[in-house]
């Protein structure tokens, strides 16, 4: 069993004239990233990997979430490869985590993660929010060989308020 937890980075801050991988959050995307990470320990797994996105918003959004589940923030694999709006190269990501890792929360990007969460998910969803967290699982016993997912919690900020 292969469990998967996708979580959008929280709302990133337009306004700011920096490149897009440097872009940070606002406010509310902060305030909203600790409202869905304070609500989600039970639908955690027991032990888990979290991989972010390089980017500064998914970065952040990590972090965060991290700091509030108590998990070691210098343990948070981040990675360029994760900064994609592109479903397949998600895909492709995951496809080649370890397959002696059974879990791991990824901090990405939509169009990609609402797209994989489409993909590979038994529920459909028009669109996971900022700071929205999907959990899912896999009957299989390699990354590799992932295909439908059974959609098991959605966590989204204006549920929670």
């Amino acid at each position: 069993m292969k469990n998967l937890i996708l979580i959008r980075h929280a709302k990133s801050n337009w306004d700011c004239p920096v490149k897009d991988i440097d872009r940070p959050l606002k406010q509310c995307g902060v305030n909203d990233a600790h409202l869905v990470s304070s609500h989600i320990t039970e639908y955690l797994p027991k032990t888990y990997v979290i991989w972010s996105s390089a980017a500064k918003r998914a970065a952040d959004t990590a972090l965060i979430f991290a700091q509030n589940i108590n998990f070691p923030v210098e343990s948070i694999i981040f990675s360029n490869s994760l900064y994609t709006f592109d479903v397949d190269q998600l895909e492709k990501s995951i496809k080649s985590i370890n397959k002696e890792y059974e879990s791991l929360i990824l901090f990405g990007h939509n169009a990609a993660i609402t797209n994989f969460v489409n993909k590979f998910g038994d529920i459909s969803i028009d669109n996971v929010p900022t700071s929205g967290f999907v959990s899912m699982s896999f009957d299989t016993d390699c990354w590799t060989k992932i295909q439908d997912g059974k959609t098991k919690k959605i966590v989204i900020p204006k549920d929670l308020k």
